[in-house]
Parts: C-alpha cells; structure tokens; sequence
C-alpha cells in the first residue's frame, strides 16, 4: 500500500470515539518511536500548524482536555486535509509518551522515522 493510499482512508472519528485499547496502545508506541528517531509536535497549536501545512504524518488528541473547545477544530482539520487522526483517553499518558514531564493536549507526528512501520500497521488497524 503506498503513503498517498494510506491518506486517503476513509475513517470517521471525532473526539468522542471510543478507540480500542490495542490502537492506542500502537499509537503510543508510534508517538514514542518518532519522539526519538523522527520529529513530532506537542500542543494544540503546533499540531494544528502541522495540519494546515499538510505535514502531520499522525494526530493524537486527548479526549480528557478542557475545555474541549481547544481541540474541537482538530478532527474536522484533519478529515479536510486526509490526515490520520486518533483520540486517545488521557492528556497525562499522551505527554508522557511523547517524553514530556507534564501533560498535553495534541501530538502530531511529522517525520515518523523508525515509526513508519508501526504508523503504517496503525492505519492499517483502523481501516478494519
């Protein structure tokens, strides 16, 4: 499956959705890989700068964030520019993965490095 494939999946979600404990887990995994061997971003304004730019590879979104109206326009940035978007239950657990001491609302993922497979396996997962 080539990269340009891969971004067109069609997968509806919105910050509301319950997402499976093994995405996330594969999410965290990717967040982590990409934070050593890539280049991510950390907070609700440098991931949306990411996804107006196209370069987002990946975006997680904390469901726990409030209030919800700094991260309402992410999932409907991302249906509109094809990017892969993954809420995920805890802003807590998203810094932490992203090798930060406190939490944060959004991570995007912009140079996936030893990640692309782990992102590519993620995909993949959500489409089923």
């Amino acid at each position: 499956m080539t990269k340009a494939e891969m971004l067109h999946m069609e997968v509806k979600m919105d910050l509301n959705t319950q997402v499976d404990k093994q995405i996330i887990q594969k999410a965290h995994e990717a967040v982590e890989l990409a934070s050593k061997s890539g280049k991510i971003k950390k907070g609700t304004n440098e991931v949306t700068k990411t996804i107006e730019r196209g370069t987002a590879k990946l975006v997680l979104v904390a469901q726990d964030t409030n209030p919800k109206e700094i991260i309402m326009h992410i999932p409907a940035l991302c249906e509109e520019k094809n990017i892969p978007f993954i809420p995920v239950p805890k802003r807590q657990e998203l810094g932490e993965v992203a090798g930060l001491n406190i939490p944060t609302s959004a991570i995007s993922i912009t140079q996936e490095g030893e990640a692309k497979q782990t992102i590519k396996e993620l995909l993949l997962k959500l489409k089923e």
